[in-house]
């Protein structure tokens, strides 16, 4: 009966649309209160009122919250219901005494501090994800359009965006106390790391800039640009199937020119220095942490130990759910994810025959332009669709890797959370650089030679790295992907939400009721999701990945990346204080798994930069011929450049006699022999004797170089502890004193600290 006269109360009419909301507060023994003391609100569409059945749904829920010591308060609108909610403080008073420990002797009678906004909304959100009502959660409710949505309020958000959330803050130092004391320690965490990693991009940064302009004062004194541009005679063989012609190699003197800004003999010392510069980032952001975390009294915190009090203040019944481990479940996961791994790779080499058939489609065109740029056509349009490909893939990876956490059952959500974090960047990284794999390691070495080349399906033959080398390809398409992501992506990041939000406000009136309007105003704003701080540290470790891993070919990365953050922190800051619902508090005192990942990035970037610069750049070939093949092979002579003649011991001899379909190849008939690129012998067209001695030295300056960086990093990991000794010495300290505290109550069962030592001295003596 009770049930039904609650049931008729929530039915009324527009006219009694406050009444109602008076009459509702004083059944569940709330006087109507100030705005700020609403934390949550739940929303419901007013058409829900027709229907009976939802409604005693709707009612079940409430009274379930009800009945655990909420107190709500019920606003309308003319097509929606919002229910304002506030928890009773008996709830935080169980929280502070399964989680806050006394602060000292006497403690007991001392007035207990405010439980934080940050605390309240963060328990109310774990009680409402966990209260059933007949069986049903509030997302099942959601589902089934019983109710609309529940945000926490926005409240106080003023001083941030007076401080923080204003482009001309840009270069202003981020107010990470303010930022935790208002969304939480996960999210303060997260901007207080991305400062620091753009700050330390800036040393990256400069070195790279460095590296890029150094080539520039040997822009004309090359000797191998020299050789290049002054090689009218020296034919380069053709490289496309259709339309095909000889091409001068001084052709190629620009792109020649250009190459030598990014591959020159700094670029092994560059890559040396991006790993340690990797190390010392991670270091100095552990010791930073530390200090935040101290500084916020979390050094001590236990997540487990938080989410165990949060499903016993929820339900006092709840039972301990234990660590389990399956073989079974363990091994379809895995052979799963190695299916999924193997598609993204797929997907790879779809992008391989798209570019092996544009080359076809360029080759043939009727433009002259295209014909004559086969190379660099190709690799715009493949960088473009890649691009174009990670942004599907991203979308289905999330999906692919939700699946997988659910079928593994994690015990909560922070390791559900871990484990999402492992799949999802596992396949994002394959998505993202796949491509850059082959293009770096694989792009024109599996091509054959000139008269017996691999062909795709017996039909097109497979590309050709750049007339300038493997270098130039591997920078266009960092450069593209990169320029792309961090221009295209930040435009849509911000302008998305700001449209959105624009129309939603467009035809919205404000009511005389400034709680409602305040209430309809967080409704407006843009909804977030259990991945919207997720989503943003994804994308940062992507762009670190960019930043590190091939950044031998790429010295601007570390810049475009600086650009990118100094962007990203205040377009961050906007959206989530104008523009998105406030998100939801967690504690931290780590960025997580994050760290695991960056770590994962260090040694994956030590690897790939090793092999970049041994088989993808000129540098191994060039010290190869100087001190072996080239003049100064017997030593060195002033009036002789060492690397005179490599250009010409760099490209091998085919005969034209020797193709196997020669119709269709320009000027045939006055051409006895071209060169490529290439070690092989003229008379059989096998590897040569070069060829595999440059492997040899190949091989093993992959395995010193990657050595001479790990051990560099482990040294620098070593030099720089991860927790600072001030902060050890506090923590120390710490337990000092609640040792002496407790010792003291033992003995004498009360009386202030300070005595503690008079007391032990004269028990001593």
């Amino acid at each position: 009966m009770q049930g039904e006269e609650s049931l008729q109360i929530l039915v009324g009419t527009e006219e009694d649309s406050f009444p109602l909301a008076e009459i509702h507060a004083c059944e569940v023994g709330v006087e109507p209160e100030a705005s700020e003391q609403w934390d949550y609100v739940l929303v419901a569409d007013r058409r829900t009122e027709r229907i009976p059945k939802k409604m005693l749904r709707q009612q079940q829920f409430l009274g379930e919250l009800r009945r655990k010591g909420f107190h709500f308060k019920v606003k309308k609108d003319q097509k929606r219901v919002f229910f304002g909610i506030r928890a009773d403080d008996s709830i935080f008073d169980l929280y502070r005494t399964l989680l806050l420990e006394p602060e000292g002797p006497g403690s007991t009678v001392k007035t207990p501090t405010p439980v934080p906004a940050t605390t309240r909304i963060r328990i109310l959100n774990f009680i409402l994800k966990k209260t059933t009502a007949a069986g049903e959660t509030f997302e099942n409710l959601v589902k089934d359009e019983v109710f609309e949505t529940k945000f926490p309020l926005h409240k106080g958000e003023a001083e941030l965006e007076k401080t923080w959330a204003q482009w001309r803050k840009m270069g202003h130092k981020q107010p990470i106390d303010q930022i935790r004391d208002y969304f939480g320690e996960k999210v303060a965490l997260y901007f207080a790391w991305l400062g620091w990693y753009t700050y330390m991009l800036v040393p990256a940064a400069l070195v790279g800039l460095g590296i890029f302009l150094i080539g520039f004062p040997l822009f004309e004194s090359s000797q191998i640009s020299k050789e290049i541009c002054e090689a009218h005679t020296i034919l380069l063989c053709p490289l496309g199937d259709h339309g095909r012609r000889f091409q001068r190699l001084s052709d190629t003197c620009t792109f020649a020119k250009l190459t030598h800004l990014f591959d020159n003999d700094w670029t092994v010392l560059f890559a040396i220095f991006m790993a340690l510069w990797a190390t010392v980032f991670l270091e100095l952001w552990k010791r930073k942490r530390a200090r935040v975390v101290l500084h916020w009294d979390l050094y001590g915190w236990d997540e487990d130990q938080e989410e165990m009090a949060l499903q016993l203040i929820n339900c006092p019944d709840y039972k301990l759910q234990l660590h389990r481990h399956s073989y079974l479940r363990s091994g379809i996961i895995l052979a799963l994810s190695l299916l999924m791994i193997c598609f993204l790779i797929g997907m790879a080499h779809a992008l391989v025959v798209y570019r092996v058939l544009a080359a076809a489609l360029f080759s043939s065109s009727a433009l002259p332009f295209l014909e004559e740029q086969v190379t660099t056509a190709m690799v715009v349009t493949g960088a473009v669709v890649h691009y174009v490909t990670i942004v599907i893939m991203t979308k289905v990876n999330k999906w692919v890797a939700l699946k997988l956490c659910d079928f593994e059952k994690p015990r909560t959500f922070s390791e559900r959370e871990r484990k999402f974090t492992v799949w999802f960047f596992t396949l994002q990284f394959f998505a993202h650089f796949s491509s850059l794999i082959y293009i770096a390691f694989i792009l024109g070495r599996i091509n054959g030679h000139p008269g017996k080349s691999t062909r795709l399906a017996g039909l097109w033959k497979l590309e050709e790295c750049h007339l300038s080398g493997c270098m130039t390809d591997l920078f266009l398409q960092m450069a593209i992907i990169m320029g792309l992501k961090q221009t295209l992506s930040n435009c849509v990041e911000y302008l998305s939400p700001w449209l959105a939000h624009r129309c939603r406000s467009r035809s919205a009136l404000a009511p005389r009721d400034p709680e409602l309007s305040d209430w309809q105003r967080n409704y407006r704003l843009n909804p977030v999701n259990p991945f919207s701080l997720f989503d943003e540290f994804m994308e940062m470790m992507i762009q670190y990945g960019f930043t590190t891993i091939f950044v031998a070919a790429f010295p601007l990365a570390p810049l475009l990346a600086l650009f990118s953050n100094l962007v990203e922190i205040r377009l961050d800051a906007i959206k989530m204080v104008r523009l998105q619902r406030r998100l939801v508090p967690r504690k931290a005192k780590d960025i997580g798994t994050w760290l695991q990942v960056l770590e994962t990035i260090g040694v994956l970037a030590v690897i790939a930069n090793g092999m970049v610069i041994a088989f993808t750049s000129e540098f191994i070939p060039r010290v190869v011929y100087k001190y072996r093949y080239g003049p100064c092979r017997q030593g060195a002579h002033p009036a002789v450049d060492c690397l005179t003649g490599y250009v010409n011991h760099s490209l091998s001899i085919f005969y034209t006699k020797d193709f196997q379909d020669p119709v269709g190849i320009e000027g045939l008939e006055n051409v006895t022999e071209c060169r490529y690129r290439d070690y092989r012998n003229a008379h059989d067209y096998n590897f040569s004797e070069q060829f595999w001695f440059l492997l040899a030295i190949r091989l093993a300056f992959v395995i010193l170089f990657e050595h001479v960086a790990l051990c560099s990093k482990l040294i620098a990991a070593w030099f720089m502890p991860d927790v600072p000794q001030l902060v050890k010495n506090k923590v120390l300290e710490e337990k000092y004193r609640r040792l002496r505290e407790k010792m003291w109550k033992s003995w004498t069962g009360a009386g202030p600290a300070s005595s503690s030592r008079t007391s032990i001295r004269s028990t001593e003596v």
